[in-house]
């Protein structure tokens, strides 16, 4: 019903930025909000940031004031702006959308993830 395609990252260096992209088709107005996680090695998926239809966002202490995630409702897509990349930032990051489920709550669909690598 609906996918994701996502972009963007790549190899920079600590203090550096990137921008991530994801790309939503299908059934859009299943979506009620987008966000990104990120996986390290060994580690637990965590959440990055979350953006709902009305424009409410959140972010997780770790990336608060230097990650920044918006839309193009005309493109269907959701950008994460990364900026002062860390080494510890270095994760695969997956594109999230949660959808309406047909009696409530919510399920997730995800992006096929992209490496982001920060050096020192």
């Amino acid at each position: 019903q609906v996918q994701l395609v996502e972009s963007g990252g790549g190899l920079v260096q600590a203090g550096g930025s990137l921008r991530l992209s994801c790309a939503a088709s299908g059934v859009i107005s299943l979506i009620n909000a987008m966000g990104w996680y990120r996986q390290a090695p060994g580690k637990q998926r965590e959440l990055v940031t979350t953006l709902t239809n009305s424009g409410i966002t959140d972010y997780a202490d770790s990336v608060k004031g230097r990650f920044t995630i918006s839309r193009d409702n005309a493109k269907n897509t959701v950008y994460l702006q990364m900026n002062s990349l860390k080494p510890e930032d270095t994760s695969i990051y997956y594109c999230n959308a949660k959808l309406k489920r047909p009696f409530g709550g919510f399920y997730d669909v995800w992006g096929q993830g992209t490496q982001v690598t920060a050096s020192s």
